[in-house]
């Protein structure tokens, strides 16, 4: 399955994002030939495994003109590339601490004349910005991904419910939230999307309101 699953499930799409999803796979592997940012045995899955996980936040976030989020730990463009292509009023800056990684997403974000996405080579930690949404797609803990966001996301009255950190995980996570348990909200991709590469997918997020209140 390629593009036509996203099709499938997000119908109507304008034909600019339509025409830079397909190019994706051309793209990715021209560049994963030369750069590792997805495992080879799973580039035969790129629309399901990387495109479609990554746009389910789109299945979630009421994403409104002119707002903000940060991808920590991007590797090579996930979830920020297909988000960026779908939500072009919305602007994602794109981190990761691998240089050669970014190298690859910034050829990707020139190819596709995305002009709503900023790659930058950068370590979470020694990054200033402040943002609506902070988005992680299995890079670390939840915990010590809260500790990142703390000076990454936007405070104040034009705070919104859906702003906060919100983290892809897989498997077994309620011990990993024993912690916030009372604060976060877990949504199960498979209530999404019916492959069975989603079950037991998904994304947890704890809202600016709840994190700055600690």
């Amino acid at each position: 399955m390629g593009q036509e699953v996203i099709d499938g499930y997000f119908p109507g799409k304008d034909p600019v994002a339509s025409e830079r999803i397909k190019k994706l796979e051309e793209l990715y592997i021209y560049w994963n030939a030369k750069i590792n940012v997805i495992s080879r045995k799973d580039m035969a899955n790129l629309y399901i495994n990387h495109v479609l996980h990554s746009l389910s936040l789109s299945r979630i976030i009421p994403f409104r003109p002119g707002e903000t989020a940060i991808d920590i730990g991007t590797g090579g463009g996930f979830p920020g590339i297909p988000l960026a292509i779908f939500h072009p009023d919305v602007h994602f800056t794109l981190i990761d601490g691998t240089g050669k990684k970014i190298m690859v997403v910034e050829n990707i974000v020139k190819e596709l004349n995305l002009k709503n996405v900023n790659a930058i080579h950068a370590r979470a930690e020694n990054f200033k910005g402040r943002f609506h949404f902070v988005l992680s797609r299995a890079v670390c803990s939840f915990s010590r991904l809260v500790e990142l966001s703390g000076d990454k996301l936007i405070k104040g009255r034009s705070v919104s419910p859906e702003h906060g950190i919100y983290s892809f995980k897989g498997g077994e996570i309620i011990e990993e939230l024993a912690e916030w348990r009372e604060k976060v909200k877990i949504f199960n991709i498979e209530n999404y999307f019916s492959e069975e590469y989603f079950t037991k997918k998904h994304i947890v997020f704890l809202p600016s309101q709840e994190l700055f209140q600690r």
